[in-house]
């Protein structure tokens, strides 16, 4: 449940009957808010009003205990879309940390769905076990979470989505071009320019996928009373970059990219991989700017 008050201040709390809430505006029990409908106002003990509503998902993951960051929900929300992920899809997730993108998952595969979770660290593992439990009021039916490394514990196969947020994607490539169905789609989310840079080369070393394709996105809310009509001063600014790429089929290999790369791109500092057409493109071809 989540109380808020008159100056925006939230709590969330989940019911148990005989238990009492306690802010700094006295008691509320929990007695007086199990069994009804959502949507209404409570007074507490010493006058202060709340407005009574169950969290949404979006509000749930950025107040739920962490072990680990997690996945903001302008970012799941992307990942979600930009990844394609449908109801009933077999979708692999390497690196649940605190459960936020799970379920955001789980609530977009459905019951027919099937979500594989792989996490390295056995204490993150329990942190979301119990996040997604209560978010969902139990276990879901559609998740299995193994605790271990992706590119050592990965057995799924033909899967539709493999979506990656760990500290090095780069290093998971063969395993998800393994796993991964003909058209299925890979998405990794990193924090570091330096982490996205070698995840883009990795996949484009590859050549079992298509051209990888980066981006990340910003938002901001506006503050709206009368004519004071104006962008807010707070922001969500930089949380993650993404990247997506499609899985070819066996044997095939997207048509290469031409482009001649920028003065330096891939000097003695560079210590990624490096496309395998550079020491091909002529001069004189033509390229994509």
């Amino acid at each position: 449940m989540r109380l808020t008050d008159s100056k925006g201040r939230r709590h969330n709390f989940c019911l148990e009957a005989g238990k009492r809430f306690f802010s700094n505006r006295g008691h509320i029990d929990h007695d007086d808010l199990i069994g009804r409908d959502e949507g209404f106002s409570v007074t507490s003990s010493a006058g202060g009003d709340y407005l009574v509503f169950r969290p949404l998902l979006s509000e749930f993951v950025v107040s739920m205990p962490r072990g680990a960051a997690v996945v903001y929900p302008k970012d799941a929300a992307q990942i979600v879309a930009m990844a394609d992920v449908f109801p009933g899809a077999r979708v692999v997730e390497a690196g649940v940390g605190s459960g936020a993108l799970t379920c955001s998952l789980l609530r977009a595969i459905g019951p027919d769905g099937r979500l594989f979770s792989y996490e390295r660290r056995e204490e993150f593992a329990e942190v979301a076990r119990r996040n997604v439990t209560q978010f969902f009021g139990g276990e879901h039916p559609a998740w299995s979470l193994t605790v271990g490394d992706l590119a050592e514990s990965l057995s799924q196969t033909d899967v539709d989505r493999v979506i990656l947020d760990m500290l090095a994607p780069w290093e998971c490539v063969e395993a998800v071009a393994t796993a991964l169905a003909p058209g299925g789609i890979v998405c990794a989310y990193v924090a570091t320019t330096t982490q996205l840079g070698r995840t883009v080369e990795t996949l484009r070393a590859h050549g079992g996928f298509t051209e990888p394709q980066p981006w990340e996105t910003l938002v901001r809310d506006w503050h709206v009373e009368g004519l004071a009509v104006r962008p807010s001063h707070k922001m969500n600014g930089h949380t993650g970059f993404l990247v997506t790429a499609r899985r070819m089929a066996p044997g095939q290999n997207a048509p290469r990219k031409k482009r001649r790369p920028a003065p330096g791109a891939y000097g003695v500092d560079y210590q990624g991989p490096r496309p395998a057409d550079l020491s091909e493109l002529a001069a004189d071809e033509p390229f994509d700017e």
